[in-house]
């Protein structure tokens, strides 16, 4: 596979101008605000099964409108408050099985899995967490539900359950509240952009591994494959709608919540990535909030980017900032 985009160093001074909404904190303080008053209910069931020397439980959690998210907390057997990782993961995955989620666990993490609701049918263990919010016209998948208003959108849902999550997790009595770090992969990522950006201070650190949802506007004109393609898509069918739809969509990109993030970052990103531009994740790196960032460019890589040897420098990262 060839490179996909921009040579390294036009990467590393790619700072494009990317379309901020008037409202956006507005909106986002709304939206957050609105999910705060909620009373936040934790059910949490010890999980019995082939995963014997770690604590699994099986969690559920207010989201947006109160709607019931579902996780996995995996956990050493420890009486002190740790640190906590909490992960969001990739496009049309779930939460999976716990057997799928033990290293953080096993390096001495906390470690919280949150399904994505609505998602968890495309690969991996699976997913359990509805979404009972019907939207208008949308093409299969989930880039374009909702897209007509940004109240609509189906993303204003999932980022507002990541930070009910990171609510939750951080009132853990197991949990030090101070020490709680967010990272996820591809949709993942641009995920823990959005609560980086919506958190600040309240979160040690943020890790976004290949992240997508970010840069919209070239995403969607030069990315060849799906999930970008999606909006394509409905735009090839919905011709009078694409400022309307570029309007919702800059309220959830990520190279507009990075300049908002306060916590030290380290993204990742692979140079032959087709799935997500890596110039759309140097758009988000190059405005990022914090001084405390770094990435790591995997040249031979496509949108897997580094695996576990990828996590490995995470944990190294992260134990230096804790």
């Amino acid at each position: 596979m060839p490179i996909t985009d921009l040579t390294l160093p036009e990467l590393v001074d790619f700072r494009p101008d990317v379309t901020e909404p008037e409202d956006f904190d507005r909106f986002w303080q709304v939206t957050i605000g609105e999910a705060r008053r909620r009373p936040q209910e934790v059910v949490s069931t010890p999980v019995d099964g082939p995963v014997t020397e770690l604590l699994v439980s099986d969690v559920t959690f207010s989201g947006f409108d109160g709607d019931a998210i579902r996780a996995w907390i995996i956990r050493p057997r420890s009486g002190a408050r740790l640190p906590a990782v909490v992960e969001f993961v990739g496009y049309n995955g779930g939460r999976g099985l716990p057997a799928e989620h033990l290293h953080w666990a096993a390096s001495g993490f906390v470690h919280v899995i949150m399904d994505t609701r609505g998602q968890g049918s495309g690969w991996g263990g699976g997913g359990s967490t509805p979404d009972p919010h019907g939207t208008g016209a949308a093409l299969e998948g989930f880039m374009t539900r909702g897209v007509e208003n940004p109240f609509t959108y189906y993303y204003r849902r999932v980022f507002t359950d990541a930070v009910r999550l990171v609510d939750a997790v951080r009132a853990f009595e197991f949990v030090d509240p101070d020490r709680v770090a967010v990272t996820g992969g591809s949709q993942g990522g641009g995920i823990t952009l959005a609560v980086a950006g919506l958190l600040g201070h309240d979160i040690v650190a943020a890790m976004p591994d290949v992240p997508f949802l970010c840069h919209f506007r070239r995403s969607v004109a030069l990315t060849p494959g799906r999930p970008f393609t999606e909006v394509t898509q409905y735009l090839s069918v919905h011709r009078d709608q694409a400022e309307a739809v570029f309007r919702t969509l800059s309220y959830f990109d990520g190279a507009v919540f990075a300049p908002r993030a306060a916590a030290p970052a380290l993204f990742s990103v692979g140079l032959m990535d087709d799935i997500v531009l890596p110039s759309s994740v140097f758009a988000a790196f190059n405005r990022y909030g914090a001084e405390d960032r770094d990435i790591a460019t995997y040249e031979y890589n496509g949108h897997e980017g580094g695996q576990l040897f990828h996590w490995q420098r995470q944990v190294a990262w992260l134990l230096d900032r804790l």
